[in-house]
């Protein structure tokens, strides 16, 4: 009987996703304080507790970033948190059950804040707003909260969610009003605009990407309103005129950049992303305990990241030969009767006209660390929400183990296992 109730509770867990069903009232886990870390980066920042925030999302990056206003009343990034699990396609949310999360601009006041999600702590990013409804666009309870399940959401772990529950707490609780969630497809760079130039909803990401120009040059909270289905952006007249500056810039930068030869893409997802510091992790998702990352969504989906479509310029899919094809390609030009010495001499051809690229990328490799080994290189625990494991100054990830590779195989969506199969010290 417990083994049916216990299973019962997985699947309802598993198919409600982001809905909070307040399964965890009268924990206190909310009043969690903010890590002491975190703390003395915001002291040296000219940044205090009390500071408004301001969170900023980016979906192909799987990044969640926390600013905060600082002592010259204008806003500074704070901390950069990985994305363990978001859901759907890049472009908007529409519909109820679309898988789909939002894009746009958004307020979170502190009535949507929840302390007794279902999901660790969660609080409702405000879709559908004024944008949304224009468009007839239904659905709700689009929650940025913990584990790493995503119906819509925007999944970050139960430790990290943890941290920026606290942080928007005691911004709230100092007198902001609310704070505002930007939701972006990716980086609102000239390189990502150039890529992304054929896609359908290239139009609705370029007038995202006012906003988030705006920002970029005021460093100040947006003032949105809505007119026409279009977002609008009000900003001061010396404001204005370096936006524009910087909107031109840009504009010329991806025209340079289409005609250095840019092509454009599209990006396919099974089912949504996580960030590369947790894909290791996520393609063996049954070592995991329950206890410390919870129920994954759809593994399969993450195991190997999107599949990327080159376009012709009608936005057609182009087939192209990759280029380890084209290798094997060259070696079988040698007849099978030329004499052993000539074949030796064309081996060696190949090998020194691939030998730079393979020198090249061997040297990138050995000059960078990945960026989230630099900064998060004294993690000691996955995904531990305790109060008594150290805190690093940064945020969670999850380190890749040194002989797992993302695996492309398609992996059966379980619900995680003992967590003695992970070898977090090996890991490390």
């Amino acid at each position: 009987m417990m083994k049916r109730f216990a299973l019962a509770a997985s699947l309802v867990l598993a198919l409600t996703a982001c809905q909070d069903d307040n399964l965890s009232r009268g924990s206190t886990r909310h009043l969690t304080p903010i890590p002491s870390a975190t703390m003395a980066l915001m002291s040296t920042k000219g940044m205090s507790k009390d500071d408004p925030i301001l969170v900023r999302a980016y979906k192909k990056e799987s990044e969640l970033e926390v600013w905060k206003r600082g002592s010259n009343g204008k806003y500074a990034l704070l901390k950069t948190y990985p994305i363990c699990r978001w859901s759907g396609q890049l472009g908007p949310k529409t519909r109820e059950g679309d898988r789909q999360v939002p894009e746009g601009f958004y307020t979170v006041t502190p009535a949507q804040m929840n302390p007794n999600s279902a999901y660790y702590l969660s609080f409702d990013t405000g879709y559908p707003n004024a944008f949304d409804r224009s468009f007839g666009r239904n659905g709700g309870d689009i929650m940025v909260h913990g584990a790493c399940s995503s119906r819509g959401c925007f999944a970050m772990t139960d430790q990290n969610i943890a941290e920026i529950y606290a942080i928007a707490r005691e911004a709230l609780s100092a007198g902001q009003r609310g704070f505002q969630f930007q939701s972006y497809p990716f980086r609102m760079t000239a390189e990502n605009v150039a890529k992304h130039r054929l896609d359908p909803n290239i139009g609705f990401w370029k007038n995202l990407k006012e906003g988030s120009d705006t920002f970029e040059v005021t460093k100040d909270e947006l003032r949105v309103a809505v007119a026409d289905k279009r977002y609008l952006f009000n900003v001061d007249e010396s404001a204005a005129s370096a936006v524009a500056q910087k909107q031109r810039h840009d504009e010329q930068e991806v025209a340079d950049l289409i005609a250095k030869g840019e092509k454009p893409i599209k990006l396919v997802y099974n089912d949504g992303d996580t960030h590369e510091s947790f894909r290791a992790a996520l393609a063996n998702a049954t070592g995991v305990s329950d206890s410390k990352l919870g129920f994954v969504s759809r593994t399969e989906g993450i195991s190997s990241g999107p599949q990327q479509i080159a376009l012709d310029d009608s936005g057609r899919e182009k087939i192209e030969t990759p280029s380890t094809a084209l290798a094997f390609a060259s070696m079988k030009e040698v007849p099978a009767s030329q004499p052993e010495t000539r074949q030796a001499e064309s081996r060696v051809a190949v090998t020194q006209q691939t030998a730079p690229v393979a020198a090249a990328a061997a040297g990138a490799s050995s000059q960078e660390t990945p960026f989230y080994k630099k900064m998060f290189g004294n993690v000691t625990d996955l995904f531990s929400t305790s109060a008594s494991q150290p805190v690093a100054e940064t945020v969670q990830i999850a380190p890749a183990h040194p002989k797992a590779a993302p695996s492309t195989k398609t992996v059966p969506q379980k619900r995680a296992q003992a967590p003695a199969k992970v070898d977090v010290a090996a890991a490390n």
